[in-house]
């Protein structure tokens, strides 16, 4: 039961570090490797699939934030939306491989669902980006410890 709760945990923590929650999914990650109890595999595996499916809800929240731009009560500038929207198409979807990097992989994967980018491209590209994040770390932490 310990396990289950342990890998629960940890997606839950990567899946909210993927929205606009400031959590460490990277922390957790590399403490229950140390603490050899867990399937580094298993954690990497566990820790993707939440960062990946949080950043799904990001670009679902793209798909939709269109709409609300004109409201009083919209959290996002509308300069600031149109330099993100910018940004994106300078870049296009290759951007989505810096979907793991603080501060600006969040907003890339709004504007990725805000600019309609295709949902398997955009799925493709963020698993790959968030996966190999956690890989390098884990093999880092593995590095370290072994």
């Amino acid at each position: 039961m310990a396990d289950l709760a342990a890998y629960a945990g940890l997606f839950m923590v990567a899946f909210a570090a993927a929205t606009i929650f400031p959590m460490q999914s990277e922390a957790g990650l590399v403490g229950l490797i140390l603490s050899g109890e867990y399937s580094t595999v298993l954690l990497v595996a566990v820790a993707s699939a939440g960062n990946v499916l949080g950043s799904v809800l990001n670009w679902l929240l793209g798909r939709g934030i269109e709409r609300f731009r004109g409201k009083r009560w919209f959290p996002i500038r509308a300069d600031a939306l149109d330099r993100a929207q910018g940004w994106y198409r300078r870049y296009g979807k290759w951007s989505l491989l810096a979907s793991w990097v603080p501060i600006i992989g969040d907003p890339i994967t709004v504007v990725a669902g805000v600019l309609k980018e295709p949902f398997a491209t955009f799925l493709l590209l963020v698993t790959i980006a968030k996966t190999a994040r956690y890989a390098v770390l884990a093999t880092a932490t593995a590095g370290v410890v072994g």
